[in-house]
C-alpha cells in the first residue's frame, strides 16, 4: 500500500512537470474574457427578469 502511494506521487510529480502551463499574459487575457462574459450574461438575465416582472405586474396582477 505504501509503495503504491509513493509510486502515485512520483508519477504525479512527473506529470506535473509535463503540463504546458499558460503564460501570465494568457491568464490575464482569459480572466478578462471570463469576467466580461459573466457580466454580459448577468446583465442579460437581469434585463429578462426585469422585463418579465414588468409584464407580470402590468398584465397579471
Amino acid at each position: 500500500m505504501l509503495l503504491r502511494s509513493k509510486l502515485f506521487f512520483q508519477e504525479s510529480k512527473r506529470e506535473f512537470h509535463r503540463v504546458n502551463w499558460p503564460t501570465r499574459q494568457e491568464i490575464i487575457h482569459y480572466t478578462i474574457v471570463v469576467v466580461g462574459i459573466s457580466v454580459s450574461v448577468a446583465a442579460f438575465l437581469g434585463a429578462l427578469d426585469f422585463a418579465f416582472g414588468y409584464i407580470l405586474r402590468t398584465f397579471v396582477f
